[in-house]
Order: C-alpha cells, then sequence, then structure tokens
C-alpha cells in the first residue's frame, strides 16, 4: 500500500504512466528492484485518495476541461469510431493527465493520413494496448482554453475488429472506455 500512495503522488503530481511511478516509487522507498509492485487497481484507489486530500478544490474543474478537450479530438476523428479511456474516462485525471483515446480503423494508416491532411504534427510511436499488447500511437498536443496550457492527446490504432473485446468491463466491473455517445451523456449527466 506504501509503494502505491508513494506512486499516486507521482501519478498526480507529474503526470506519470502506473507503470513509471512505480518503479520509480520503489527506488524512492529504497526497496529492492524485485520488490513485488501493487497492481495497477490499487494504484488508482491510492491516487483517487490522493486527489480527495490533495486536489479537491481544482481536480473536478481539470476534469471537465480534459473530457472536452477529448469530445473535441473525439468528434474530429469521428470516422475512426473513438473510444477515450484511461483516467479522463474513469474521472481520475488531473491536468498532468495524458488523454487516451482509441481509434477504430478499417485501414490503421487512414488516421495517421487525415492527421497529415490535416496538417497537424504528431509523433508515431509504440505504446501498450489494453491487452498488453504494442499498438501504433499517433502522439500529439493540443492547447486547453480551459486550462490555458497544452495537453497530450495519445491516439491509439487498433483494427476494426479490436472494439469488440475493447468493451468488457475491468476488474472494478466499470466499462474501460467510452465512445462519442457514452462521453456526452457524461458531461451531460455529471457536470462539474
Amino acid at each position: 500500500m506504501e509503494i502505491a500512495a508513494v506512486a499516486a503522488r507521482i501519478v498526480v503530481e507529474e503526470g506519470q504512466e502506473y507503470g513509471p511511478a512505480k518503479r520509480r516509487a520503489v527506488k524512492q522507498m529504497g526497496l529492492a528492484g524485485r520488490t513485488a509492485l501493487p497492481d495497477n487497481d490499487a494504484v488508482e484507489d491510492a491516487v483517487i485518495e490522493y486527489i480527495a486530500l490533495f486536489c479537491g478544490e481544482t481536480q473536478a474543474g481539470e476534469l471537465l476541461a480534459l473530457r472536452r478537450l477529448a469530445m473535441v479530438w473525439m468528434q474530429r476523428m469521428a470516422e475512426f469510431r473513438p473510444h477515450l479511456g484511461g483516467s479522463v474516462w474513469h474521472g481520475s485525471a488531473t491536468r498532468r493527465s495524458d488523454i487516451y483515446i482509441q481509434l477504430f480503423c478499417d485501414d490503421c494508416k487512414s488516421a495517421e493520413i487525415a492527421l497529415i491532411d490535416h496538417g497537424i504534427k504528431y509523433l508515431a510511436r509504440s505504446m501498450t494496448g489494453f491487452h498488453g499488447e504494442a499498438v501504433e500511437a499517433l502522439s500529439l498536443n493540443a492547447f486547453c482554453p480551459e486550462l490555458n496550457d497544452m495537453m497530450a492527446i495519445h491516439l491509439l490504432v487498433y483494427d476494426r475488429d479490436d472494439v469488440r473485446g475493447a468493451l468488457r468491463p475491468d476488474s472494478k466491473g466499470r466499462t474501460p472506455r467510452g465512445d462519442l455517445a457514452a462521453l456526452a451523456r457524461l458531461l451531460h449527466d455529471r457536470p462539474l
């Protein structure tokens, strides 16, 4: 639990992903490199506790701004069946959180071509997908007027058929991601 708490502070304050934050927490705590790491659910629970204690006044507005920015990009990429995931979807995001949008394409290069056609600068890279596999990601920065800051957005490109497995409930029984309609409902039903 201590590792999860230290990792949560790193996630919230520095915007690191769970995996690197857990490894860094172990190092900061002076523990052996082979120390058992908490699972992501434990870290997420610790992140939620940390936010409640230290970011209670600002997090709700930051989350709303990130969700609205995600909506803009999902609308821009609507032809690729976008789904929002990660902390912005689940509600534990702060201004240091990245936005993760999964695209489900007929042709995996079509999303990249769409960005090129619109003159949007991006970095193509590989990231870990929702089943632990390597997935092509198109990473870009977008200005968020509500936060007056640049935000990182990662468009993870999947094959169209992968959407079937993308909506299975996670270990907490939650829908792990949502499409445009689901995000619109979330924004409408839970104004911040």
